[in-house]
């Protein structure tokens, strides 16, 4: 699985940007998130996970990015998810071909962060 470029291309266009607190030690919540998200050995999917920057990257196909990142916050963390258009041509092409994952993206997030607070709020997280 190759890795994913820490920096978006410069042309790039965010499509959303979703944010929600969690109640965890916030290396304790990246530690979980990068065990969700790392993709199976997948050739077409980039990951790259940054422990120093609590930073996630997930870039597949040719216009996908979608970012994390853990930032400290009262009460313990807080999430923030992007997801961002890097399609260097065709824009227009990749909006329509993203049109069901941009749609779904905050329910996918929604289910993300309920999962993460149940399981960090297990006995021994």
């Amino acid at each position: 699985m190759p890795e994913a470029p820490r920096r978006r291309p410069e042309r790039h266009t965010v499509l959303h940007t979703l944010v929600a607190p969690i109640a965890a030690h916030p290396p304790a919540l990246f530690k979980a998130l990068v065990e969700r998200l790392r993709p199976a050995t997948d050739p077409s999917t980039a990951f790259l996970a940054d422990p120093g920057e609590l930073l996630v990257v997930v870039q597949g196909t040719w216009w996908y990015r979608a970012e994390y990142r853990v930032r400290a916050a009262d009460g313990g963390a807080r999430l923030e998810h992007v997801v961002v258009n890097v399609a260097q041509r065709g824009g227009r092409a990749a909006l329509l071909a993203g049109r069901r994952v941009t749609a779904g993206a905050p329910l996918a997030f929604h289910e993300l962060v309920r999962a993460l607070r149940a399981e960090l709020a297990a006995p021994g997280a």
